[in-house]
């Protein structure tokens, strides 16, 4: 799909570019460069593939990532059936785009922290209003005034409380892909993240690469670090965990509504991906006081 709108400040010269995307649903595919990464969600929401982790993204969100952290942005298909355009405004820049060692300076110690943590992917869990205006701001504006406003972006994240900002993976996510096993896989992973509610497998996934299905596993495994069926139970239980959170359905409405076909099976996954039942996720973040809908109620 054709970008609608991007804006891109210095195509070439300074260390820092801005980029505004505006499109039916966002376009580019799981990847990974050389630059730091401050992204805003304005509007969307979907899947996230962030380092070694699946998970939910919404409007809202803000997210950095380090140089070499492989990641994707897939909206769902309920987003993109509204008709609305995804936008978000991204700030990629270099970490001596001020000269070399510049963070290295005691008085920047905050900032040169945070850079440091974003190897592993960082989301900033309670986003300040003062953030999203400077988001504003830089994206309207040119030369000196765009790199202050920049700059005090980078401060008021360096500033936030430690529990402010999440890390996304355990272990520091530099992917172990190629430029080109990135593109071989993007399809892979479109093709279980658009049908995850459906019945996937491995074949069909392997003939998406001209892969034989006992190859494809192995480059999966050794790829992906996880299997090719891991990958698939981690995208339907991290949007499980958003309808658990969001809808008022019982637990077995979210297994089908998941693609999961086994009750049992769901529940035994889940806790295995998020150290909890259903029910507990669910209670953690709402209370033990919800009202479930049932099946046979209407919504």
């Amino acid at each position: 799909m054709k970008v609608i709108f991007e804006h891109q400040s210095h195509p070439a010269g300074l260390g820092f570019l801005i980029k505004e995307y505006i499109q039916p649903y966002f376009t580019s595919p799981f990847h990974f460069h050389d630059l730091y990464e401050l992204i805003w969600i304005k509007k969307s929401y979907g899947k996230l593939y962030a380092g070694k982790q699946m998970m939910n993204f919404q409007e809202g969100d803000v997210y950095l990532f380090g140089p070499g952290f492989g990641h994707c942005f897939y909206n769902e298909k309920g987003f993109i059936e509204q008709g609305e355009n995804a936008h978000a405004v991204a700030i990629f820049f270099k970490d001596d785009f001020l000269g070399q060692g510049f963070f290295e300076n005691t008085a920047y110690i905050k900032i040169k922290e945070v850079l440091n943590k974003s190897s592993f992917g960082l989301q900033i869990q309670y986003v300040p209003p003062r953030i999203y205006e400077l988001f504003e701001h830089v994206t309207a504006q040119s030369g000196m005034d765009e790199l202050i406003t920049f700059l005090q972006l980078l401060n008021e994240v360096s500033r936030l409380p430690p529990l402010d900002i999440k890390v996304l993976n355990e272990t520091q996510s530099a992917m172990k892909l190629t430029n080109k096993d990135s593109a071989r896989l993007e399809p892979v992973l479109k093709y279980v993240i658009e049908n995850f509610r459906d019945d996937l497998d491995s074949k069909t996934a392997a003939r998406l690469i001209h892969l034989n299905d006992a190859a494809f596993c192995r480059y999966f495994k050794r790829r992906m670090e996880q299997t090719f069926s891991q990958f698939v139970n981690n995208v339907r239980i991290t949007h499980a965990t958003n309808l658990l959170l969001n809808e008022e359905w019982d637990i077995l409405r979210i297994c089908y509504e998941c693609g999961f076909k086994n009750l049992s099976y769901f529940n035994r996954q889940f806790r295995e991906i998020t150290g909890q039942s259903p029910k507990e996720y669910r209670m953690a973040f709402q209370g033990n006081n919800q009202t479930l809908v049932m099946d046979n109620q209407p919504d």
